[in-house]
């Protein structure tokens, strides 16, 4: 039950962010590449290998939800039962990790 209703109460604090524009950010072959190994390495448990959720939110449009900028507050300040990432992760890999995932639309 808990479980549950974390999920509800993210997927609610996600949705409740607004739409992103349609501008998606630019990301190099490089940047794809760290991002996607960033991404095995600190979210895949969640959020499953193809994006699609586990425990935490379906991923693979999270472009269309929210900006890159929001994706970011997301992964630095964690909430709704994901932790905060601010500490685990430096400002320019949330920043890659967040312009790809802002990509998925």
């Amino acid at each position: 039950m808990k479980r549950s209703v974390a999920g509800l109460l993210l997927i609610a604090a996600l949705s409740g962010c607004g739409q992103a524009s349609d501008a998606r950010p630019s990301v190099s072959a490089e940047d794809r590449e760290q991002a996607e190994s960033l991404y095995r390495a600190n979210c895949i448990a969640c959020h499953g290998a193809e994006l699609q959720g586990i425990v935490g939110p379906d991923l693979r449009r999270a472009g269309s939800e929210l900006s890159a900028a929001q994706i970011v507050g997301r992964i630095e300040k964690g909430g709704g039962g994901m932790p905060a990432f601010r500490t685990r992760l430096t400002e320019d890999e949330i920043q890659v990790l967040a312009d790809w995932l802002a990509g998925h639309k």
